[in-house]
């Protein structure tokens, strides 16, 4: 008992001077050899001692003598306080541990070269007491101590590196589930592969005991940084992040909706639960909370509308203060979620104004494609693309080839496409880089090279060449689209009341890069005529030689399907608008024939009746025009 007394005093004198230059060289100048630790005291008993592990005992507190170490250690200012303690006899290897794991932090916090404390002798003489009685120490301290040693880029050929890799290989079945998901996603983050091993062996305890999975930091944690290297483990995780929904705050929701768009894991159960929540709490999110949320729901294409309304009128007062990464960032997302909220686009055509000095050409043209694809003409729609011009002007030799046909692309679609842009992308030495090439990347640009001829030749009266020759439109031809419900019952509804197939045409190739439904040649009357018999300029490879009969009609029918119109609207996204303008432009009359108005007539004669009256209207609204 005297002895146990004699020892705390000492511990408390010593705790008492670490304020000084450092605990060793203070003892020393006292005069008085320092008082040797009572090592038995400062292990835990019983088990541990006999190579079980300290797992039997607590390991936080662990008696006073320890509780003074540790308020010593964490006292430390810089890594030379600590290292001095390297020389008090007795340090247990627990004891070095913990001054091992306070190092690593020191140097991670003040930034300090870490090569220089591994290469110390006294680091050297703290991490051989740790090995001598490795079995001694606790496990979340040895967690800790493979973390730091790791930290500090000891070399993991090294003998005590190795040792301690095995202790905790050893200890695996033993370690709480919050010790091993720390170690998981310490290990899942490092660059280098040597710990592979390791890590692997950690996953595979963690998908064995994921039941014991439990609080939303760990749930969170886990999604983020370890889902990723274990499907069945991020299985076992989605479930849980289901069940603890409710209890996730929006910094949460960002890294576990993030975490999914980065493993493109669309688990739609988990999304609504997780968008549902973040509606119910009625907390302002945070700029870069409300940004990574847009590109997260945008990348799984998950679409939500409250959630995008709650966004949009969140992101509208930040738009000002924004930088140009955030505001293509936002912008394109809203564009893959075919998402239009007319006052946050209004805000960013203004902030594209009055910042376009800090625009790169990158991010005007992902402003612009962002606006195509949703046909968004801004208010101020003059002064927009006259910047948008300026901007361009001497830059296009800069952008990429696919780049600059998106660009200009995009402009045709908004209308806004110049004769010097139609000029760059429709010269034969820039499409004859893309003959002979079978890529799908490279049949888009053909078919966008298509349309952009289209616009010169029947929206550019200016435009004076050159224009796509006739091989290169052949092998442009547009890719017929899958087989829908709604193409089919068109395509039988408009037989009967053509009286037959020959009366028209069905899913008709254009050299305009579009797609007719069906084309049907009326007279006056509104009867159809043999639409084989007349000459077809439209037509890749024409088939009849017949001039159209005075008053006689070229009628496209366009189906609209779901995936044509903006989110929650009845407006046509850009690229269907382009398609419709065109068509219009060859001289075609336009039925338009959207899936809301014709899937809903369940009878023939419903839908017989339907297009006659569509066809009737029609040709009313050409006359009065």
């Amino acid at each position: 008992m005297a002895a146990r007394l004699v020892g705390r005093c000492c511990w408390r004198h010593l705790a008492a001077i670490s304020c000084g230059p450092g605990p060793a060289s203070r003892l020393r100048a006292s005069g008085r050899p320092p008082p040797p630790l009572p090592r038995a005291s400062l292990h835990a008993p019983g088990p541990a001692a006999d190579g079980a592990s300290a797992k039997e005992r607590p390991e936080e507190g662990g008696g006073a003598e320890h509780r003074a170490l540790r308020e010593l250690v964490e006292a430390a200012a810089g890594p030379r306080e600590l290292l001095e303690l390297s020389e008090v006899p007795g340090l247990s290897s627990n004891q070095a541990s913990l001054v091992i794991s306070r190092l690593s932090w020191l140097a991670a916090e003040q930034k300090l070269e870490a090569q220089s404390i591994l290469q110390d002798h006294r680091f050297r003489q703290l991490v051989g007491v740790m090995d001598s009685q490795i079995s001694q120490v606790w496990n979340n301290t040895l967690v800790n101590v493979l973390k730091s040693l790791y930290s500090l880029g000891m070399q993991s050929s090294s003998r005590e590196m190795q040792s301690v890799e095995h202790e905790v290989l050893w200890r695996l079945r033993r370690l709480t589930f919050r010790q091993l998901a720390s170690l998981a996603e310490f290990l899942a983050t490092r660059p280098e592969k040597e710990s592979s091993k390791l890590l692997s062996e950690v996953i595979r305890k963690l998908e064995l005991r994921w039941t014991e999975l439990e609080g939303t930091r760990t749930v969170v944690a886990l999604i983020s940084k370890v889902g990723h290297i274990s499907p069945a483990l991020m299985d076992h995780l989605e479930d849980k992040a289901l069940e603890l929904a409710e209890q996730f705050s929006p910094e949460d929701i960002r890294k576990i909706t993030l975490a999914l768009a980065y493993q493109n894991r669309r688990c739609v159960p988990l999304l609504r639960a997780l968008s549902y929540h973040l509606l119910q709490k009625h907390v302002e999110l945070s700029l870069g909370t409300l940004t990574d949320l847009i590109f997260a729901y945008g990348k799984l294409n998950f679409h939500q509308p409250q959630v995008f309304q709650k966004i949009a009128a969140d992101l509208h007062p930040h738009v000002a203060t924004m930088t140009p990464v955030e505001v293509t960032r936002c912008i394109r997302s809203f564009a893959l979620l075919k998402w239009l909220s007319l006052p946050l686009f209004e805000a960013i055509a203004q902030y594209a104004l009055d910042n376009a000095k800090q625009l790169s050409v990158a991010h005007l043209c992902s402003i612009i494609l962002s606006f195509a694809r949703l046909n968004f003409q801004p208010s101020g729609s003059e002064d927009f693309f006259n910047m948008v011009h300026e901007e361009l002007r001497g830059q296009l030799g800069s952008l990429e080839p696919q780049l600059l046909t998106d660009l200009v692309w995009s402009l045709c679609v908004l209308q806004q496409a110049k004769p010097h842009y139609l000029q760059r992308v429709l010269a034969p030495d820039f499409h004859a880089r893309l003959q002979g090439d079978p890529s799908p990347k490279a049949q888009t640009l053909r078919v966008k090279l298509a349309h952009i001829n289209a616009t010169a030749k029947l929206e550019s009266p200016e435009y004076q060449g050159p224009f796509l020759p006739a091989d290169v439109l052949g092998a442009a031809g547009p890719p017929g689209d899958r087989a829908s419900q709604l193409q089919g019952s068109l395509r039988e509804a408009l037989a009967g009341v053509l009286g037959g197939q020959d009366k028209g045409r069905f899913d008709v190739p254009t050299v305009y890069g579009w797609r007719i439904d069906a084309e049907v040649v009326v007279n006056g009357e509104n009867k159809p005529l043999p639409v084989k018999d007349f000459a077809a300029p439209h037509l890749l490879h024409a088939e009849g030689t017949k001039p159209l009969p005075p008053g006689a009609r070229r009628v496209a029918f366009l189906r609209w399907e779901f995936p044509n119109f903006s989110n929650r609207s009845k407006d046509l996204l850009g690229r269907y608008a382009m398609a419709r303008r065109h068509i219009q432009a060859a001289g075609f009359l336009v039925v338009d024939v959207p899936h809301y108005e014709f899937l809903e007539l369940k009878l023939e004669r419903q839908r017989a009746a339907y297009l006659r009256d569509k066809l009737s209207k029609a040709v009313a609204k050409e006359l009065a025009s």
